[in-house]
């Protein structure tokens, strides 16, 4: 059976993955399973540069099939903020979730940013890499806002504040099988899994 390795450092996006291709017919692998500690730079200017750079630095580390991802949140009163810079915002440790709420919340009521002005998007780029070549590119996006303050114990980063209309409620606060049929990684995820197996298909 094709192994996949899902390169990523962060157990939040791994165990995301791991529900969001349950399905595909694969063995998924992690970096620790495979004893790799790389750490690529993700000197990239936007999310498709960091996923090509970490997916070709951890096929080429692992000789495995992998996918990578850069992901992140889009502010559009903020100019975009905080984009690819979503893992680090001001300047904060990786595990400091709330401190980038806040933050992102205090921007937009330092400049009176009202409801219909808080539109925002968490975008995922999927990359997927051999040794040898990159294998594919794919892309997820979910449209929302920012909520007034956090709600929800469900999810990671940024999902408390990211108000979801369809849902009614911000991702922190959806069920984990409501949160994938609906985010950015669950549509960039099932894109991944769908080229996947259109590459087994040809082998």
């Amino acid at each position: 059976m094709l192994k996949l390795l899902i390169a990523t450092n962060n157990p939040n996006k791994a165990q995301e993955y791991q529900e969001i291709l349950a399905d595909l017919p694969v063995t998924v692998t992690y970096l620790a399973d495979e004893g790799i500690t790389l750490d690529p730079e993700e000197i990239g200017a936007t999310f498709a540069e960091n996923a090509i750079i970490k997916a070709q630095a951890f096929a080429q580390a692992s000789g495995l099939l992998t996918l990578a991802d850069d992901s992140g949140l889009e502010v559009d009163a903020l100019g975009g903020e905080p984009g690819v810079y979503s893992a680090r915002y001001g300047g904060t440790a990786k595990d400091d979730h709330a401190g980038r709420n806040r933050l992102v919340l205090g921007k937009l009521v330092a400049n009176n940013v009202l409801w219909a002005e808080r539109t925002a998007r968490f975008r995922c780029v999927i990359v997927l890499a051999t040794p040898e070549r990159l294998m594919g590119t794919v892309e997820g996006t979910v449209e929302g806002f920012i909520a007034y303050e956090p709600k929800g114990n469900n999810g990671f980063g940024y999902d408390p504040i990211f108000f979801v209309p369809e849902l009614n409620q911000t991702l922190g606060e959806a069920p984990s099988a409501v949160k994938h049929r609906i985010s950015h990684r669950g549509r960039a995820g099932r894109a991944a899994a769908a080229l996947i197996e259109r590459m087994m298909k040809k082998t």
